[in-house]
């Protein structure tokens, strides 16, 4: 077992990213990260925008390394921007994309199925 740190929480009700990458996403609903996040299996975090659309059911919560953000990405930059949902330290995520991994922050342990890079939006 790996002790893995959840830095942060994205459940973001509203798609902001429309026009061009550098205009940034539009504001939203006041701050999505949260604390807690209710996740249904197959469906996705509820309240999230991609939360049980067909489309997205293999990508319904996506994660990202702290130590694997793109160079071009300042670690200090949170989840509103790179747009996934979950960000960890201490573990790569992208070595285990085709495992299931299980992370457990007190209320019993959530298995989740990486199925492929989740890389941020430009």
């Amino acid at each position: 077992m790996v002790d893995v740190e959840v830095v942060q929480l994205l459940v973001s009700p509203a798609h902001r990213l429309a026009g061009r990458p550098s205009e940034g996403p539009a504001p939203g609903p006041g701050d999505e990260r949260v604390r807690r996040a209710e996740v249904r299996a197959g469906l996705g975090l509820v309240g999230d925008r991609y939360f049980a659309q067909a489309a997205h059911r293999d990508a319904s919560v996506t994660m990202m390394s702290a130590e694997n953000l793109p160079t071009d990405i300042d670690p200090a930059v949170d989840l509103r921007q790179t747009r996934r949902n979950v960000l960890l330290r201490g573990v790569d995520v992208d070595a285990l994309v085709g495992a299931t991994v299980s992370l457990d922050c007190g209320q019993g342990p959530v298995r989740f199925s990486l199925n492929r890079p989740a890389r941020p939006c430009a």
